[in-house]
């Protein structure tokens, strides 16, 4: 299936096998919506992946989906970034980093640039209040923007990297969620992704590559060797599509497991 979108104000194309939409997405999106009405009350989704492993564009087309298929509970989609700590925070901050005492800026993305005080109790706010409101970032000012949206949906999909993460404070989110799912991918994939994101920005080749092992690399080996199993692990393929992973819960009657 192929679906033009805009992410981040940005015109993409995503396209995803027959395959995946009838053994994953359909399944999962089922399986929401059943939760959902079970629990009486509204839900919350985790969906943790490393960066440039296409979530952005997987939540779009997973919440445009649920909207549009008769039977399914629609999904609002949020992300943490806005958590983020604002920039003038992480210019006045710094941290150790490989021996050196560094400003959080360069380090922007690492588990310690957001504050996950703030997450939490805003996570807690979410499963409470029929309206809450929800911080977006914006890529213009590179800070976020508190009470951007509001969330009012009975199933909320929230993307980040760290969701899933075996880290003191992060791993306690797990248990905020009433379902989970976990994204990996090939790391030289993952690497040609960031560079070529960041070179189409404008950013020259090898300072592009530089920026992407310096920073986002670390950041992509957190999230695959220190995160925990979701619910539902998929992995990313060189064309872009995913396949299972590990499958954890029982067989539906259609044979998929979810």
């Amino acid at each position: 299936m192929k679906r033009a979108m805009e992410i981040n104000g940005l015109h993409i194309e995503a396209e995803y096998s027959d395959r995946a939409m009838e053994t994953i997405f359909l399944p999962m999106l089922r399986h929401l919506t059943e939760l959902q009405k079970e629990a009486g009350r509204r839900i919350l989704v985790f969906l943790a992946a490393p960066p440039a492993t296409g979530k952005s564009t997987l939540v779009k087309f997973l919440t445009d989906l649920s909207g549009e298929m008769p039977g399914l509970t629609p999904i609002t989609a949020v992300g943490m970034d806005g958590f983020h700590h604002y920039q003038d925070y992480l210019l006045s901050h710094r941290v150790i980093r490989d021996g050196q005492e560094i400003p959080m800026t360069l380090i922007k993305g690492a588990p310690i640039t957001y504050d996950l005080d703030a997450f939490r109790e805003r996570l807690l706010r979410v499963r409470k209040e029929r309206v809450c409101p929800w911080p977006e970032y914006s890529r213009k000012l590179h800070d976020p923007v508190d009470n951007a949206v509001e969330i009012t949906g009975d199933i909320v999909l929230i993307e980040g990297n760290y969701l899933l993460l075996d880290e003191e404070g992060w791993r306690d989110l797990k248990s905020l969620a009433d379902y989970t799912v976990r994204i990996l991918a090939d790391e030289k994939d993952v690497r040609d992704r960031l560079i070529w994101r960041r070179a189409s920005n404008g950013t020259p080749m090898k300072e592009a590559e530089y920026m992407v092992d310096s920073n986002d690399i670390p950041n992509v080996r957190l999230c695959m060797e220190k995160s925990m199993d979701g619910d539902v692990t998929l992995r990313l393929t060189p064309e872009g599509d995913y396949v299972y992973e590990k499958q954890s819960m029982e067989k539906s009657d259609s044979g998929s497991c979810l």
